[in-house]
């Protein structure tokens, strides 16, 4: 079967083969109407543009790189989707990549998305320094970080008050009566881990309680590492804290579960508070307590950082960071400690 072209393409709706080539690259005075008009013909009749050829001619490929550290943690696979109906709105394709927080496969992917010439690159996963982004700035891609941020990185970002989200899960556990606490932690490489746990000492520290590093435990971002370090604590028969702080809700989901295994009663003998109000702390048994994250309003801006107007796509204009406020969710997990 002949592969459909540019011709067919402009013959079908009516219009020059300029007015097409203008659409795809956003070039000249085709209206929004026009060029949806023009997709929907290129829908319906399967036309692929060549972006090997679009990226040699220094054109756009519409194509955009997303950088998560796993797709399976609900806060991530919601952010991917989020912007994936973006990027198709937008007439944008998406390539997510997962990079478990691990510096080559870092590189790797940051490789791989300079090789299909994306033109904008979103980076929600932890980054030890800006090296391996050298690359793509000297070809003057847009980058743009979401619920992440490093001081090694030159880019615009988008996230949420972790150091403040930390503070509103202590404040909200002293206000119960907790005094022995606890947290699960990312690792040192995740900067929303490291400011939600500068957040919750903080805090303690203005009530006069000191969290001494030992009752910090350094865990994957999983339900299974939480469960682990959780079980942990609670084998203890001396000091056995009443609350635990979890930096993300699969670590606290992996806690609950650590719980129930070791006969511990939640909220009752044990409070439980997570981060991100991903859609997993609805259906836990009990319900979740956790920090919520503005995540569809943070979506939107790094989108139109990335690729909007005003310059923001220009990775040489100002860099912006913006900060979103986090907001506490009270559910089941959480209560106060029983006489």
């Amino acid at each position: 079967m002949k592969a459909t072209t540019i011709y067919d393409v402009a013959k079908e709706a009516g219009v020059s083969i300029a007015t097409v080539s203008n659409a795809i690259n956003g070039k000249g005075n085709v209206s929004k109407k026009k060029r949806d008009e023009i997709f929907k013909v290129m829908e319906r009749l399967q036309y692929q543009p060549s972006v090997i050829a679009s990226a040699l001619m220094g054109k756009k490929t519409y194509t955009l790189g997303l950088l998560i550290p796993d797709v399976s943690n609900p806060f991530f696979s919601e952010i991917a989707r989020a912007i994936e109906d973006l990027a198709h709105s937008a007439g944008y394709s998406l390539i997510v990549c997962s990079t478990d927080n691990r510096r080559e496969r870092v590189d790797k992917y940051l490789r791989l998305l300079e090789q299909k010439s994306v033109d904008g690159v979103l980076i929600g996963t932890g980054m030890e320094n800006g090296e391996a982004l050298s690359q793509l700035a000297e070809k003057s891609v847009p980058i743009v970080m979401i619920a992440r941020e490093s001081a090694d990185v030159s880019a615009h970002c988008v996230l949420t008050d972790d150091f403040k989200g930390g503070s509103l899960a202590a404040e909200h556990l002293l206000a119960l009566g907790h005094s022995r606490m606890a947290v699960l932690s990312e690792h040192d490489e995740v900067s929303s881990s490291v400011e939600r746990v500068r957040g919750f000492r903080f805090a303690l520290f203005e009530a006069g309680i000191a969290l001494p590093e030992e009752s910090i435990a350094i865990c994957d971002s999983s339900i299974k590492a939480g469960k682990e370090a959780a079980a942990a604590w609670l084998e203890r028969e001396e000091g056995r804290p009443s609350a635990l702080f979890c930096c993300n809700d699969l670590l606290a989901i992996g806690a609950l579960q650590a719980a129930r295994e070791a006969g511990v009663r939640v909220p009752e003998q044990l409070s439980i508070i997570g981060f991100d109000d991903t859609i997993l702390s609805t259906v836990t048994h009990p319900a979740l307590t956790t920090i919520a994250q503005p995540m569809e309003q943070m979506v939107k801006l790094a989108f139109d950082l990335l690729v909007g107007g005003e310059g923001h796509g220009d990775s040489s204009s100002i860099r912006q960071r913006i900060v979103m406020p986090p907001g506490l969710i009270v559910r089941e997990s959480t209560g106060p400690l029983e006489a």
